[in-house]
């Protein structure tokens, strides 16, 4: 039996400093239809999520409610991991948090491997800091206040203290040649251009160590006990250590080596991801990254990008309670676009809800499937593996939104031939064409429900149900909401 070939996709890991909102739910579900995907298309697939549970941002948070900060940290890595269940992501997702000890020790292996090998070194750092972004900001990147353009509610700090740096600028050769060999590996093209431009106009090495002293919560640094970790450091190595690096050699080989890793990420996480973590990798004598596509952001109103610490954020857990997961689910995947900043309001996620599935998938179903129980005697054989080439070829160049697009126009094209064929009349005249007909209808429905398992797994889950034992929904699969 040939070996299954391997696949290995991550998010990036929020902050455990509020409550979970819908833009994070957005990336980890967009992460789990390509999961999906890869599983039916038969590869064995490793999905990483979790929580970043370290830095000063969430040290300030938990000194400010007056927390212990694990017992702080612990009550929000909850909430981030029952969205899980709530958003119906894969049940062997691997969760991560960088508080896990051997998360820990992997930080610590991987800080001794880039020192070993000459890329640490000790100064005095002296910078203008955004904790909202956990960065080092210069003047060009503040506005016309001095505020960070995605922090304006957060003070810039000015720090002046002895620090741990990672050469940093000797990799701007390495990552121009590693971005042209690759010309796909940042997703989508104006995000490579822009990275690109960005490593082209020269490096700067960065901090990765704050004082104890000033601020505790964090990884200790491997052999000075004064220092721990710089967040974003300490947190880019999850990626590798939830895979059980260094130890888990096999693991590492299968996945990281051979599996092809992707990275989903916002595009505030643009030079962390693609220029950052991977000097980094090359540092620790480490292979890079195979892909990684940047996503845009949920805006609200006025076009304003939806953030914690601005507080325009909507939670997901209030979406499912009202609305379901196959809605919140479908609106991400469907009516956001897949890389540039996408406006969220509720009256348009009612409208989109109304559309897509209460008016588009739940009553083409139900149509079909009242047809069936009322005419058919049981339900039509259903041939294996029923799901268009076209499906999969969206997927197989990560364009989710073109995917679900072409679900949706079968569906209109379905309900369309309904309207033309009128197989509710047609059986009455002539009973062996209407059955027929019927049948027909009964096996595209089913292509559907195979095409939407890594969409909306539940709903795909329901329609198989359904059509195998010739039943119709005994209440609307998705109530119009008015």
């Amino acid at each position: 039996m040939s070996q299954k070939k391997s696949f290995y996709i991550t998010t990036t890991l929020p902050y455990v400093n509020s409550d979970p909102h819908i833009g994070f739910a957005m990336e980890i579900i967009r992460a789990d239809v390509v999961a999906r995907a890869k599983l039916i298309q038969g590869y064995e697939v490793f999905f990483n999520t979790g929580t970043d549970e370290h830095g000063a941002k969430i040290f300030a948070a938990a000194v400010a409610e007056g927390k212990d900060v694990k017992e702080y940290v612990d009550g929000y890595e909850a909430k981030f991991r029952g969205l899980d269940e709530l958003l119906g992501i894969l049940d062997d997702v691997h969760f991560i948090r960088t508080t896990d000890p051997h998360h820990i020790s992997a930080a610590q292996e991987f800080w001794r491997r880039c020192n070993d090998n000459g890329y640490i070194y000790k100064k005095i750092y002296k910078a203008k800091y955004c904790v909202g972004c956990e960065l080092q900001k210069t003047n060009s990147e503040l506005n016309e206040k001095g505020q960070c353009p995605l922090h304006p509610n957060n003070k810039i700090e000015l720090i002046d203290e002895e620090n741990y740096f990672f050469q940093f600028s000797a990799f701007q050769k390495p990552l121009l040649e590693l971005y042209e060999k690759n010309p796909n590996f940042v997703w989508p093209v104006s995000r490579y251009s822009e990275i690109k431009s960005f490593v082209a106009r020269g490096l700067e090495d960065f901090s990765i160590s704050r004082l104890k002293s000033k601020m505790p919560w964090g990884v200790p640094v491997p052999g000075d006990d004064k220092h721990i970790m710089y967040v974003w450091f300490d947190a880019l190595v999850n990626y590798i250590s939830t895979l059980g690096w260094p130890e888990n050699k096999e693991n590492f080989e299968k996945f990281w080596v051979n599996g092809t890793p992707m990275q989903y990420c916002g595009k505030d996480n643009l030079r962390q991801q693609s220029a950052m973590w991977q000097a980094m990798l090359m540092a620790a004598g480490l292979p890079p990254t195979h892909f990684i596509v940047i996503n845009g952001f949920l805006t609200a109103e006025g076009g304003v990008k939806m953030s914690k610490s601005i507080g325009n954020v909507v939670s997901p857990y209030d979406l499912v309670k009202e609305y379901g997961m196959d809605a919140v689910r479908i609106f991400f995947l469907k009516e956001v676009s897949l890389f540039e900043d996408s406006p969220f309001t509720m009256e348009r996620f009612k409208d989109a809800y109304n559309a897509n599935l209460a008016n588009g998938l739940g009553n083409l179903a139900s149509r079909i499937l009242t047809l069936s129980s009322k005419y058919l005697e049981k339900s039509p054989e259903i041939p294996k593996n029923l799901i268009l080439r076209d499906f999969f070829d969206h997927l197989e160049k990560f364009d989710i939104k073109e995917s679900v697009d072409y679900i949706w126009s079968e569906i209109a094209e379905i309900d369309k031939s309904i309207q033309e064929t009128e197989p509710f009349k047609l059986v009455k005249v002539n009973e062996k064409e209407g059955k027929e007909l019927i049948s027909n209808l009964v096996v595209q429905l089913f292509t559907i429900a195979n095409m939407l398992k890594p969409i909306l797994p539940q709903t795909s889950d329901i329609l198989k149900t359904l059509i195998k034992e010739n039943k119709k929904p005994e209440t609307p699969l998705f109530p119009r909401k008015d």
